[in-house]
């Protein structure tokens, strides 16, 4: 066999070949079921032919049932592509020009969805139990779900205040910080998971599942306490695998659940999940000032580029931009627009020129009233020229826009009744009479 040529295959089935080359090349359980899950519903829309027998018109067919019947997302249509394209080179064997004709689609950039300081207060006070101690790890680290989740005593350090994260995305180990917070809650944690490892010992059960081939290099380190589960189930399953029945950590999908309840709970009504949760870390460690260098190294990124979608969530932008509305010194009040409105109808003047001063004698004689600039008297009255009733305009220090007797500006005043918001009736009422 030459060197980079994978084995033959043991398998007969197709799925269960998949299955062999995808454990032979290390890939995680995930991308497994994925995979497996992507060529079965290809081989079904075929009616059931083998692959061998399809090619790249066949290949851009599913995947155009699956955008346009389906109405899959950007992400699903390339793990598709990405599971096609798998099979036919490393299962099949056939690498072919038209594997590499197959368009990609683009995903598009979003927004991570992120929380503010209070809402994950509100959040983490309404969990309870070890998902509230879980919860709080991911915001308190920045570690991925699983990645918490299969946490091993051997990897908490109390002394040094580090947490060592084995085998993350993309098979690499990295370390973050150990919440001082959180220590008390971890030793109790703790306890608890001896207790279960102290059960399974005296029970004979088998050993936790280690990673590769560990566990025929240290046929007992699966018994030991280093190894056992930070957050263990409470009960044994068979391995996904192996088929061996042993414990294993708790449950990937009790935490999201948990989140959702706990959402509800404090009123928060954004897309939930974990993940957000380690994106409100990385976010509000950027508002404290922390360089990205070390948000990057804290999250496991191999590319900065990926770190820096976390300055797009910033309250004033990744350059501390603020928008010009805000440096703004006099802006013009809801009760400013009213008047204006008003005064663009055709009424008598003394009549409109006596209401506007009963209504800023009132408004500024309010004890909410809150100093506002003042307004120019030919916004009031833009209609004075061309009023029946207005008097004639004589002088230089007159405005032709003036009427008679108004002072030279109204002040403003804030806030307005809401009725006043909508004077289109009412100009109009005044215009027929």
């Amino acid at each position: 066999m030459k060197s980079g040529t994978p084995p033959p295959l043991r398998s007969t089935r197709l799925l269960d070949q998949l299955r062999e080359r995808i454990r032979y090349r290390h890939l995680s359980l995930s991308t497994e079921r994925s995979y497996a899950y992507r060529v079965r519903s290809f081989v079904r829309f075929h009616g059931l032919r083998h692959p061998r027998e399809l090619g790249g018109v066949d290949v851009e067919a599913f995947l155009s049932h699956l955008a346009n019947k389906q109405a899959a997302s950007a992400s699903t249509h390339k793990q598709a592509l990405a599971a096609l394209l798998f099979l036919y080179r490393y299962v099949i064997g056939v690498d072919l020009p038209w594997m590499k004709d197959i368009g990609r689609p683009q995903t598009p950039v979003r927004v991570p969805v992120v929380l503010s300081r209070q809402e994950v207060a509100r959040l983490l006070a309404a969990m309870k139990g070890v998902e509230s101690l879980i919860a709080q790890l991911l915001y308190g680290t920045g570690m991925r779900k699983m990645e918490c989740l299969q946490l091993r005593v051997k990897d908490l350090d109390f002394d040094r205040g580090l947490i060592i994260v084995r085998e993350g995305k993309g098979k690499k180990d990295r370390i973050t910080m150990l919440p001082v917070a959180l220590a008390p809650s971890l030793r109790e944690q703790l306890a608890y998971a001896r207790a279960l490892w102290g059960a399974d010992r005296a029970a004979g059960r088998p050993g936790i599942e280690l990673p590769g081939a560990l566990a025929r290099k240290y046929p007992r380190a699966g018994e030991s306490w280093g190894w056992f589960w930070v957050f263990p189930s409470d009960h044994e399953a068979a391995d996904p695998r192996s088929g061996v029945r042993r414990r294993h950590h708790l449950y990937e999908d009790v935490l999201p659940r948990a989140i959702k309840r706990a959402a509800a709970i404090a009123g928060i009504f954004k897309p939930l999940g974990a993940h957000t949760l380690r994106h409100s870390f990385a976010t509000h460690l950027l508002e404290r000032g922390q360089d990205i260098r070390t948000i990057q190294e804290l999250l496991g990124h191999s590319h900065v580029d990926t770190t820096m979608i976390y300055t797009h969530v910033l309250n004033r932008g990744a350059s501390g931009v603020a928008s010009p509305l805000d440096s703004l010194h006099c802006s013009e009040p809801p009760a400013t627009y009213a008047l204006s409105q008003i005064s663009n109808a055709a009424m008598n003047t003394p009549t409109i020129v006596n209401a506007i001063a009963s209504f800023t004698a009132v408004a500024t004689s309010s004890p909410n009233h809150v100093a506002a600039p003042t307004l120019p008297a030919r916004n009031i009255s833009l209609w004075a020229m061309n009023s029946p009733t207005a008097a004639p305009t004589s002088g230089m220090n007159r405005s032709p826009h003036r009427p008679v007797n108004t002072p030279a500006s109204v002040p403003m005043a804030a806030p307005m009744m809401p009725s006043l918001l909508a004077p289109a009736r009412f100009a109009d009422s005044a215009a027929a009479t």
